[in-house]
C-alpha cells in the first residue's frame, strides 16, 4: 500500500495564502500543515484552521519577512533594513558552496520562532522544519533546537529523495510547482507512480490565492490556486481511492 502526507506549506505568508490552505484542509486533500511563526498573518491562519484537527509543524522562515529575534543578536541572517535576506540570496551562496548563515544566530532565530509557535497555537509543532532555504547551519540549527525540545524534525534537504522525520525514513516526492505549464494532479499522479510502498511518501504543495502581498515577494503565484483546485477535486479524491492510496498526517507516523 502506498502512504503519502501530503503537506501544505505557508500558513502564515498573506491572508489569500492562508484562505487556501484552510480551504484544502476543510474540503480536501490536507491533513498537515506549516505555520510560518514570524509573519504577522499567522495568527489569522491558524485562526481559520481552528477545530479542524489538522496537523500544525512549524515551517521556520528565515528568507521573508521581519526576524522573531532581537536584530542584532542574529545580523549574518538579515539585510540592512532588518528584514531577512531573500531565497534568492542563499541559492546564490549555495551555488557557490558558501553559507553566510552563522550557527549560533540560526540557533537563536529558530528558537524564537519556536516560542512564538508555541504562543500563537498552544501546541508543540507536529513537525519541524523550514521554509526555502538552502544552508548546511540552517540544517544543523534547526537539528539543534529540535534535540532541545524534543521535536520531531523533518530532515528533507533538496538535493534527495529520501528524508527522515523524527529519524524515521520517509521518500520526498518532487514538487513541479514552480514550473509555467504546472499541471498538479499530473505531478501527483507522478507521485504516486514513483512512490515507495515501504516508507511513507511526503507531497509538499502550497495552495493559496492571490493578493497584492503575495505578487510582490513571491515568484510561486497563480500555481498556488490550482493546487487549491487539484486538492479540493472530487477527481483527485476518487483517483487516490481507486488505487489504495493511504493519507495520513505526521501525527499518525
Amino acid at each position: 500500500m502506498i502512504r503519502m502526507i501530503i503537506r501544505a506549506d505557508d500558513v502564515g505568508y498573506c491572508e489569500a495564502v492562508n484562505y487556501g490552505i484552510a480551504k484544502t484542509v476543510k474540503e480536501g486533500l490536507v491533513r498537515s500543515v506549516g505555520i510560518m511563526p514570524n509573519m504577522p498573518s499567522a495568527a489569522h491562519g491558524i485562526g481559520l484552521l481552528e477545530g479542524t484537527g489538522v496537523c500544525m509543524g512549524q515551517h521556520t522562515n528565515v528568507c521573508l519577512g521581519k526576524p522573531c529575534a532581537e536584530p542584532d543578536r542574529i545580523p549574518s541572517l538579515l539585510k540592512e533594513d532588518g528584514t531577512f535576506k531573500s531565497s534568492r540570496t542563499y541559492r546564490e551562496a549555495w551555488a557557490k558552496g558558501e553559507d553566510f548563515v552563522v550557527l549560533d544566530e540560526a540557533v537563536w532565530e529558530i528558537e524564537a520562532q519556536y516560542r512564538r509557535f508555541v504562543e500563537l497555537t498552544g501546541l508543540q509543532p507536529g513537525y519541524f522544519e523550514a521554509h526555502a532555504v538552502m544552508s548546511e547551519n540552517l540544517y544543523k540549527g534547526l537539528a539543534i533546537v529540535a534535540e532541545r525540545h524534543h521535536l520531531r524534525y523533518s530532515d528533507m534537504t533538496p538535493v534527495s529523495n529520501v528524508g527522515f522525520f523524527g529519524g524515521k525514513p520517509v521518500a520526498c516526492c518532487a514538487m513541479g510547482s514552480m514550473k509555467p505549464d504546472y499541471d498538479p494532479f499530473q505531478c501527483l499522479k507522478d507521485a504516486v507512480a514513483d512512490a515507495r510502498k515501504d516508507i511513507p511518501n511526503v507531497f509538499v504543495c502550497h495552495p493559496g490565492y492571490v493578493d497584492a502581498y503575495l505578487l510582490r515577494s513571491s515568484s510561486l503565484t497563480l500555481n498556488r490556486t490550482k493546487e487549491v483546485e487539484m486538492l479540493c477535486a472530487r477527481e483527485t479524491k476518487e483517483w487516490l481511492a481507486a488505487r489504495g492510496v493511504e493519507l495520513l498526517s505526521y501525527d499518525e507516523y
